[in-house]
């Protein structure tokens, strides 16, 4: 199954910007960053591309160990 079919990205902006991947078969939220908005912008990027391009369990299993900005430096 492709990530996009199983996970949906919500992207709250601000000062922290919070991301948050929610899983659409039972509306828990499975995993959650706050970011600097301008690490927010390029960690949607980066989501957005591998939920297209993924399987789900690929896609979750490379997410799960993202640690937010620390990661990005």
């Amino acid at each position: 199954m492709k990530a996009k079919a199983r996970y949906h990205l919500i992207v709250h902006r601000g000062s922290p910007a919070h991301i948050e991947v929610v899983d659409i078969d039972d509306g828990e939220v499975a995993l959650f960053w706050d970011l600097l908005p301008r690490d927010a912008r390029r960690v949607e990027e980066m989501l957005r591309a591998e939920l297209e391009s993924m399987d789900a369990r690929e896609f979750f299993e490379r997410w799960a160990a993202f640690e937010g900005d620390a990661d990005l430096r």
